[in-house]
């Protein structure tokens, strides 16, 4: 019988893998209701790891282990992005830094639209993805991994003040308006992320 014992860790306690403002508001809105208490890696000086996966999968359970290991707390962490049909699939995994480095939402969504300037109404479909993984601790050999996505189509202008990163231009035609014209507490239910999220919330009440 082996002598090892899994990693103690604090069940109530979640450190999130992202630097990403917009991402962290939407966690905590989601996650500290349920009574977790919610840090980001920047709380316990995590430097971001270097995302050299080839997928949203890959890049999502770098984050989590740098994070777990970091902050000796079970971590979640989110890879998510963009991908446009017309373009192949792109931004895809670089739709942080598609614009380059560093990373800036304005300059990514102008380079979105120089991209599908000749692209015509009807064409322009387009689907967030959003990939969650949980490890208990950093060598968790069963980490829990949630995938949604979230169909819309891209505007050839900018519409709404609100959300973040490519939400001005991705337009949901069931409900009339962009993502950034929708409430906090709309696009928390209806996202790719908040959709991951609550899936992952059930997953571990029932783990």
């Amino acid at each position: 019988m082996s002598s090892q014992t899994e990693p103690q860790t604090d069940d109530r306690s979640l450190v999130i893998a992202s630097n990403n403002a917009g991402k962290l508001r939407e966690f905590r809105s989601l996650l500290e209701p349920l009574g977790l208490s919610v840090s980001s890696q920047a709380d316990h000086a995590i430097s971001a790891v270097e995302e050299t996966g080839l997928t949203f999968v890959e890049n999502a359970l770098l984050k989590a282990r740098a994070a777990s290991a970091g902050s000796g707390l079970p971590a979640l962490a989110d890879d998510s992005g963009l991908a446009v049909e017309a373009l192949g699939g792109a931004p895809g995994i670089y739709s942080a830094r598609y614009a380059g480095e560093p990373s800036d939402d304005e300059a990514n969504n102008r380079k979105l639209l120089e991209a599908m300037s000749e692209v015509p109404e009807g064409y322009r479909g387009a689907r967030y993805h959003c990939v969650l993984v949980h490890l208990r601790h950093p060598e968790d050999p069963v980490p829990i991994i949630v995938h949604c996505d979230w169909a819309g189509e891209i505007l050839s202008l900018p519409r709404g003040e609100g959300g973040f990163g490519y939400d001005p231009l991705f337009w949901l035609p069931e409900q009339g308006m962009s993502v950034a014209e929708l409430t906090p507490a709309l696009k928390n239910r209806l996202s790719h992320r908040g959709r991951a999220l609550a899936t992952l919330v059930e997953r571990l009440r029932t783990s």
